[in-house]
């Protein structure tokens, strides 16, 4: 696909891999919309040519319709949408895991994509076509650790339904790539990083990759990216 000209919608873009694929995707001369939960922390995004910011939640469905129409508002259609946003949790065993916050993870990583993808499908059948990436991880390729059970589900839900809407979307021209990063430097674990973290991804390695596949004539489906070259 030739990335120049074209439009993207990117959640969760305030930082990390969101924010690094729209910068690697302006690069390329695609105009992208954006969002986060906190406006200012899109206000460096939203200050370049080519882009539109606007708050939102993945969480709730009005809220990405609302980032759909307006990104067919101001740039005609929509190319490619991306649902990137997701939390993390600290790694718990499950008797001590926290309920409510496994469900937020259920709330953001799961239904945050069903919902973004949702919004997508709508808008790229009328306009006969389009591609949705969703960022999901290793976790769900089968790199499963111990004391991950929310995060892992979490993952595993948001493939499952990926393999669904793939099938789905393609006979309307869909295309839907499955992205599985594994451990990425972003700003998931807050003060608690891991001892290892220099040796994970950085976001713009992963950017750079998923870019790279998107100019492909057949991108892959399911593209894994491993620290390893």
């Amino acid at each position: 696909m030739e990335l120049a000209g074209k439009s993207a919608v990117i959640t969760g873009a305030s930082s990390g891999l969101g924010k690094a694929l729209a910068e690697r995707l302006l690069a390329e001369g695609m105009k992208t919309a954006v969002c986060a939960p906190d406006a200012g922390g899109l206000a460096d995004l939203a200050s370049r040519p080519g882009v539109i910011a606007m708050p939102a939640d993945v969480r709730k469905e009005a809220e990405m319709e609302k980032l759909a129409e307006l990104a067919v508002r101001e740039f005609g259609r929509i190319d490619i949408w991306v649902n990137n946003a997701g939390i993390w949790l600290p790694h718990l065993p499950i008797e001590e895991t926290d309920a409510e916050r496994a469900h937020d993870l259920m709330e953001v990583n799961y239904f945050g994509t069903f919902y973004g993808s949702r919004q997508a499908l709508i808008r790229m059948k009328a306009q006969g076509g389009g591609t949705i990436v969703n960022i999901i991880s290793v976790r769900a390729k089968g790199q499963v650790l111990p004391d991950t059970s929310a995060y892992t589900a979490s993952k595993f839900a948001a493939e499952g339904f990926t393999e669904v809407l793939r099938m789905e979307a393609a006979p309307a021209g869909i295309r839907v790539i499955g992205v599985y990063p594994s451990r990425m430097q972003t700003g998931l674990f807050g003060k608690e990083k891991p001892a290892d973290y220099s040796e994970y991804l950085p976001p713009e390695k992963v950017a750079e990759k998923i870019a790279d596949n998107l100019k492909l004539a057949e991108p892959l489906e399911e593209l894994v990216i491993t620290a390893s070259p």
